[in-house]
């Protein structure tokens, strides 16, 4: 699998995606969820900008699955990871989740977070297996916070919704092995 930063001519495939993934969800009766509308070629490209994009590509370079992020409240905030149905179950969604956290701890952050359904299968379950714990309501920040109430406003509350974490191993020199730290472990 290979992982790269977006180009914007790889832009319009995210929507294409974006709109692909969506599908699965009418099997739960999310309809919502599969006729929302794709992040705008503008926002996605204002990711691009600022190298928060990060496509999953086929052998032809073509994208299959892609990634974006903020910063939030010290750590990684995933805003979006989406993976083609045709890709799916191949470990594109990990990989991609994968290249991020090494991302993010080269840069010294010491987490991922991200917001998801509780009890759709390919979400908040997928995400545990990769590593991520819910966090109680207590342990959100301010930045999650906003985040959830931005979700409630678009009507994402329909169903049930949790925020989750994972630590980010902290690099142990310039080339050498990552390990958690006993507070990553904690986390």
């Amino acid at each position: 699998m290979h992982i790269r930063t977006a180009r914007r001519a790889d832009l319009p495939l995210l929507q294409e995606i974006e709109r692909a993934a969506g599908d699965p969800f009418r099997t739960l009766g999310m309809d919502a969820i599969a006729d929302d509308d794709p992040p705008p070629l503008d926002l996605l490209d204002t990711y691009r900008r600022a190298g928060r994009a990060w496509v999953a590509v086929d052998p032809a370079d073509r994208p299959v699955g892609y990634l974006i992020a903020d910063p939030v409240d010290g750590a990684v905030h995933i805003e979006q990871v989406s993976v083609h149905p045709s890709a799916a179950r191949r470990g594109v969604g990990r990989a991609l989740i994968d290249h991020v956290a090494d991302w993010a701890g080269g840069r010294g952050t010491t987490a991922l977070t991200l917001t998801t359904f509780a009890e759709v299968p390919w979400n908040a379950p997928y995400y545990a297996r990769l590593g991520f714990r819910v966090l109680d309501e207590d342990e959100l920040t301010d930045g999650l916070r906003r985040i959830r109430t931005q979700e409630g406003q678009h009507g994402l509350d329909r169903w049930p919704r949790v925020c989750m974490r994972r630590a980010v191993p902290r690099p142990t020199g310039p080339t050498g092995p990552r390990q958690l730290t006993g507070a990553d472990r904690q986390q």
